[in-house]
């Protein structure tokens, strides 16, 4: 879940048109020799995304695209690499990515391109549709960092991203929340026809703007309130426009097989295609529920159903305190949430529903515990030193119950408080990493060890879940070959999300391009010390171009906004009158 940033440096603020001149100068002027690519990578051990064996070989590049693969690469490069005892590999694909607001701030992404990420895919509460009410909202949100709202479509905003000019490349999906709550505010209402209409017509605004389809976060307010039935409608709006639906489903824990038989019975209902996000199995009373999820999803694929998921390899997840509180209590939003808060009845209620061993909601401190809840994030000043302690620390040395301490942080920080929860088991995380239908997401912003960004707390998934992915469950623990994990990391995101042109070492794809070395790269990032960057990723070009450099970011302006399949402004774009029509790539 996307959080507002406490702490983000400004450490790429160079003007475009500098950022642009940086670029230039970052490609290979045309050769006097008549060199015939501007980039040989040379005898490497190329791992193309398929998942097949493999083979030591040359990878070239010319423009933005990959123009050869194969053993030896015919002619010179104007600039050539030795790649002996490394590996080549596409680019990877953060399924789950959170930078919204923090490649604002920082447009190297440094987190994510020191792990090799070449795509950024955004959207699970989207930077629209807004509203003058939701615009406001989110200045008021801002924290130490602050920026101008100046965008209205979710469109826009991933324009301003790439006119900005920022490292790596970015696509979004549109938020089935957010354009809720342009529609019907932030009460527990339902949409009458000609707003469920309206509601549609965002969805596909958004996705001939070039959204790769709707997405959900089912456990918080507002979202929570959408029905079966709407959901149904925006992803079916979406399907008609060749896009996915990606679910964060209503329940990961107590509730966790209802959830995802919904998440299927949306996808049949509605034609299009769906995802699960972070699949995961929250509360150790649920994890031998992962049994019953497994065999779900494969028998909806198994019966022509396209679903698949994706997952970050760490057992503790990360989100805010509204999840240890019930949905009535934030009824309107987060003044009316702060309101009641302040009432001494209210959060005696609240307190005991918060108790409840069998709440009616998702209830994410119950499952974890206050032992299990780690402080990430404080706006106020005068509450950062509990950036680091749990809340079970907290509520001893304020001397109230966790409950109370909770509302406490709540109404003193004005925010819904970053708060780590550890949720999962090491066993189910193993076992879902084997899975062939889940590809990796950070569910985190991309920041940097510098400046602001160390005022506050961080996951460590933010700057070690793919290396992690390569370095612990692939080289090992050898719970998948290095070859699988590079596909789930690249060729199989980019045929889920139905790019044609990403995701391998293709001649003809675009130049997304990663060397890094088997033996020694790792990741470094502990809850304790998450603040470090990994290690043995090598080089990366995006587009063609050199975003990073024996381990150093070169700043250059390589990433685009990656469109989905209804862009207007592409071919043929705009959406059709039915999924029907649309080829899913298998």
């Amino acid at each position: 879940m996307r959080r507002s940033i406490t702490a983000l440096a400004r450490t790429m603020t160079v003007p475009l048109c500098a950022l642009v001149t940086l670029a230039a100068a970052a490609l290979p002027a045309a050769a006097a020799d008549g060199a015939r690519y501007d980039t040989v990578i040379r005898s490497g051990l190329v791992y193309d995304g398929s998942g097949s064996t493999p083979f030591t070989g040359d990878v070239a590049i010319k423009g933005d695209r990959i123009t050869y693969v194969g053993p030896r690469a015919p002619g010179k490069g104007s600039r050539e690499i030795d790649a002996r005892g490394k590996a080549i590999a596409p680019g990877f694909i953060n399924m789950l990515a959170h930078p919204e607001e923090s490649l604002l701030v920082d447009g190297r992404a440094l987190s994510d391109l020191r792990q090799g990420v070449t795509l950024e895919v955004m959207g699970e509460i989207s930077m629209g549709p807004l509203n003058a009410a939701m615009k406001a909202d989110t200045v008021r949100q801002q924290v130490d960092v602050y920026y101008d709202v100046d965008w209205n479509t979710l469109g826009e905003y991933l324009n301003k991203l790439e006119r900005r000019g920022i490292t790596p490349n970015v696509a979004s999906f549109v938020s089935a929340g957010t354009v809720r709550v342009f529609v019907l505010g932030e009460d527990d209402v339902q949409p009458s026809e000609l707003q469920l209409k309206q509601m549609r017509q965002l969805v596909r605004q958004a996705t001939e703007e070039g959204a790769l389809g709707v997405t959900t976060a089912l456990i918080y307010n507002p979202y929570t309130y959408a029905k079966t039935p709407e959901l149904v409608a925006l992803a079916q709006e979406s399907a008609q426009c060749g896009g996915m639906y990606i679910a964060h489903m209503r329940s990961e824990g107590d509730r966790l097989v209802e959830a995802v038989e919904e998440t299927i019975a949306i996808a049949k209902a509605s034609g299009a295609p769906a995802e699960i996000y972070h699949l995961k199995v929250a509360g150790q009373a649920n994890w031998n529920k992962l049994d019953r999820v497994i065999a779900a999803v494969d028998a909806a694929r198994a019966a022509g159903t396209r679903i698949t998921a994706d997952m970050y390899t760490y057992t503790a997840g990360a989100t805010g305190l509204d999840a240890a509180m019930p949905h009535w209590v934030q009824e309107g939003g987060f003044d009316k949430w702060v309101e009641r808060l302040r009432d001494p009845a209210v959060r005696a209620r609240v307190a005991e529903e918060m108790r409840d061993p069998a709440p009616t909601w998702e209830n994410i401190l119950l499952a974890a515990g206050a032992k299990g809840a780690l402080l990430l994030q404080f706006k106020n000043p005068a509450l950062k030193p509990l950036v680091g302690k749990t809340l079970d620390e907290v509520a001893r040395m304020r001397g109230v119950s966790p409950e109370e301490a909770a509302m406490e942080l709540v109404v003193e920080d004005g925010t819904r408080v970053g708060v780590a929860y550890f949720l999962m088991s090491e066993d189910n995380v193993r076992r879902q990493v084997a899975l062939p239908w889940v590809s990796f997401g950070s569910d985190a912003d991309a920041p940097a060890p510098e400046g602001a960004f160390l005022l506050s707390g961080e996951h460590p998934r933010a700057y070690g879940n793919f290396a992690r992915v390569l370095a612990r469950y692939a080289r090992d623990e050898k719970l998948i070959s290095v070859q699988e994990a590079v596909r789930r990391l690249s060729a199989f995101p980019a045929e889920t999300l139905s790019l044609t042109d990403r995701g391998r070492l293709r001649k003809g794809f675009y130049a997304d391009v990663v060397t890094f070395d088997p033996k020694t790269i790792q990741d470094h990032a502990t809850y304790d010390l998450p603040h470090q960057l990994s290690t043995g990723v090598e080089n990366v070009w995006i587009n063609g171009m050199q975003a990073l450099k024996d381990g150093e970011a070169t700043r250059v302006a390589s990433g685009r906004f990656v469109r989905g399949r209804a862009w207007t402004g592409a071919p043929h774009g705009g959406c059709r009158a039915s999924s029907s029509e649309w080829q899913w790539s298998k």
